[in-house]
């Protein structure tokens, strides 16, 4: 992977540690709403999550499009779910929740899916 690839690759985490961030500072507060972390995290790992895959096409490292497109379709609801709520002044618990699953399960994916790690 190039240059531009691996600083793609950094904003993309950057973005989805943002995004997780967001979410668990507020697990304890007994009312949840979109903040500004979140909304940056969640676009931020988009659009950099487009752009890593566009070089990654590019080049000639082999993409697995089936996990791409899996973590494509979470972070659009992500994304889409968020901008929806965002000028509320509180998000249902059940939403909350959906939203830390659906990071979490994210970032799972990204880990363990197609890992080669030999342990």
């Amino acid at each position: 992977m190039n240059t531009l690839g691996l600083v793609l690759l950094l904003v993309h985490v950057l973005g989805f540690s943002a995004l997780l961030g967001g979410l668990l500072v507020q697990v304890r507060d007994p009312e949840k709403k979109v903040n500004a972390l979140m909304r940056d995290g969640v676009g931020t790992a988009f659009v950099a999550g487009i752009g890593l895959v566009g070089v990654l096409e590019a080049g000639d490292s082999a993409v697995a499009h089936d996990k791409i497109g899996v973590k494509f379709a979470i972070t659009l609801v992500l994304l889409v779910l968020i901008m929806m709520n965002l000028r509320k002044p509180r998000i249902p618990n059940g939403l909350y929740w959906a939203l830390l699953a659906m990071t979490v399960l994210n970032i799972v994916l990204a880990l363990f899916w197609n890992a080669k790690h030999g342990y």
